[in-house]
């Protein structure tokens, strides 16, 4: 799907662009950056944002639940 279409940027391609480690996008700019453009009217930020939010979420493993102990 489109995200951007002033840069034509597909969900695919910004969530391809989240690598991990220091060379990984942490702001929009930074995605734009990293696909070689920038924000032009800056409609899609939020959306990315949201995509670069459960892309983080889904590479955090989730945490063992917590089991009180029995008495």
């Amino acid at each position: 799907m489109i995200v951007c279409s002033c840069n034509v940027l597909s969900d695919r391609a910004i969530r391809a662009c989240l690598k991990s480690g220091r060379e990984c996008p942490r702001t929009p700019a930074q995605v734009y950056k990293s696909l070689g453009c920038g924000p032009k009217c800056g409609r899609c930020a939020i959306t990315i944002r949201s995509i670069m939010s459960r892309a983080f979420a889904a590479a955090i493993p989730a945490a063992p639940p917590v089991h009180s102990p029995a008495h």
